[in-house]
């Protein structure tokens, strides 16, 4: 398996992974996602046998501050470590870093915390209108 920076031509196959993973709305329209994708400061992908197998999107300033965005591990590639992988790749070794992520759906705080992530009580968010 290799991670690496997704490429333009790999935003469909990323937006249709989405998509088959229960994300909904947000990543319904082909010109709207490449948008949020070639806006983002980090954006991975996992590619196993020629196959586009996770994604990964984050922002973040590189120096004290990120925010992972979405992941996403194809269901039945689940269980082999390419979503730690994604999650390390974009955060790199810079422990000044501090990272910040919602973590809302089934099985995913249990995910996150195995990679050092805690339950935060200074976070606040304003949500957005979802569609």
């Amino acid at each position: 398996m290799q991670v690496r920076k997704i490429l333009p031509e790999e935003y469909e196959q990323a937006r249709l992974l989405l998509a088959a993973n229960d994300w909904g709305p947000r990543v319904q329209d082909p010109e709207l996602f490449a948008e949020l994708v070639g806006r983002s400061d980090v954006a991975l992908v996992a590619v196993a046998d020629n196959a586009l197998v996770g994604f990964l999107r984050a922002i973040s300033d590189g120096i004290f501050n990120g925010y992972i965005s979405m992941v996403v591990v194809a269901r039945e590639c689940r269980g082999r470590g390419i979503g730690t992988a994604l999650v390390q790749q974009a955060m790199g070794d810079n422990d000044r870093m501090t990272w910040v992520l919602r973590a809302g759906r089934t099985g995913v705080p249990a995910f996150y915390e195995k990679l050092g992530f805690s339950q935060s009580g200074v976070a606040m968010e304003r949500p957005g209108k979802r569609r």
